[in-house]
């Protein structure tokens, strides 16, 4: 099979598609036929540094939509031909290549009315803000919520899930970006760049602050949120702890939450791997009632995939970018 290979850590920029021997299944997995794969910053951040359990040449691509050509032993579920979506462990050979491994419990299937460019946009970013949202936050207690980086993968399905569960939403963005955030549902969008982003939080909620923050930035980005949470309020954060002695004790008592999507792959949990599935699936009817849109602002090919990737890197990508393999 044709595959985009990795040759060795930090390599990433130079990455080409090269022929590779085709997988096959263990038990309990199925290979699938890619025909679109989701580009995320996690593809380059652990590129650089590279994994003790890879092997080269590598294979990234997390976000993987495609057809099942081939079932292992004992999965009874699914078939050839079957249309499916999923979110691949890190640690293992990804989908930038025309066949690809996974788990056959942490699939989801893709309805007929969502595409396969659709369906690859969804896990790393979807499923992150999925989780931060309605597996850790207890969204029936929370009103108002501040998702950073609006524009981006995370936050902007995260701002859409949000609006859809009825809460005032506040984001943060470049200028050029507050008209697409709010298309997405943002009732304010703050200019991180331009304004304090605290000062203005606090006047628009009358000095008591959100219930809820989801940082997407950074563990620095997250300990400053810490001032615009209200009391017992929530901080969910996916790119570094925040400082917790920043908050004295017996005073707002904020509950913090982490969310690491890929973690789920790497505990002998199988009800937490199943989860995914389940989130897939849940996001999947989403987007197909058209309440949740997958964001795509363009498609690519294959070899494209390592200059896609720079763009990245310089953080200032809205939305998502898809790569083509059939």
């Amino acid at each position: 099979m044709k595959a985009l290979l990795l040759q060795d850590k930090n390599k990433w920029t130079e990455m080409k598609v090269e022929e590779i021997e085709k997988p096959l299944p263990n038990k309990g997995e199925v290979v699938v036929e890619v025909h679109a794969v989701g580009l995320n910053p996690v593809d380059y951040k652990t590129a650089t540094n590279g994994n003790p359990h890879w092997t080269y040449p590598h294979i990234l691509g997390l976000d993987v939509a495609g057809t099942i050509d081939e079932v292992g032993e004992g999965v009874v579920d699914w078939k050839k031909g079957d249309r499916v979506v999923y979110h691949g462990d890190f640690m293992k050979k990804g989908g930038y290549a025309e066949y690809a491994v996974t788990t056959a419990h942490s699939i989801s299937r893709i309805p007929d009315a969502v595409t396969f460019e659709e369906a690859a946009a969804l896990p790393t970013a979807g499923y992150t803000a999925y989780e931060a949202l309605f597996r850790k936050l207890p969204m029936n207690h929370i009103q108002t919520i501040l998702i950073h980086g609006g524009a981006g993968g995370v936050g902007g399905f995260g701002v859409q899930l949000a609006k859809n569960a009825g809460k005032m939403v506040f984001s943060t963005a470049s200028a050029h970006n507050h008209e697409y955030v709010k298309s997405l549902g943002a009732d304010y969008v703050i200019d991180y760049r331009e304004e304090n982003v605290a000062e203005k939080v606090l006047e628009l909620t009358n000095g008591r602050g959100v219930d809820a923050v989801l940082d997407t930035v950074s563990a620095k980005n997250a300990t400053d949120s810490l001032d615009m949470i209200a009391y017992r309020g929530h901080l969910a954060h996916i790119a570094g702890a925040p400082d917790y002695t920043k908050v004295t004790p017996f005073t707002k008592v904020i509950s913090y939450h982490e969310v690491a999507l890929n973690a789920a792959h790497h505990i002998d949990d199988m009800i937490a791997q199943a989860d995914l599935a389940k989130m897939g699936d849940e996001l999947l009817a989403l987007v197909t009632e058209k309440k949740v849109a997958p964001m795509i602002e363009r498609i690519i090919s294959l070899k494209e995939v390592p200059s896609a990737l720079e763009e990245l890197s310089k953080r200032h990508v809205k939305g998502k970018i898809i790569a083509k393999v059939k």
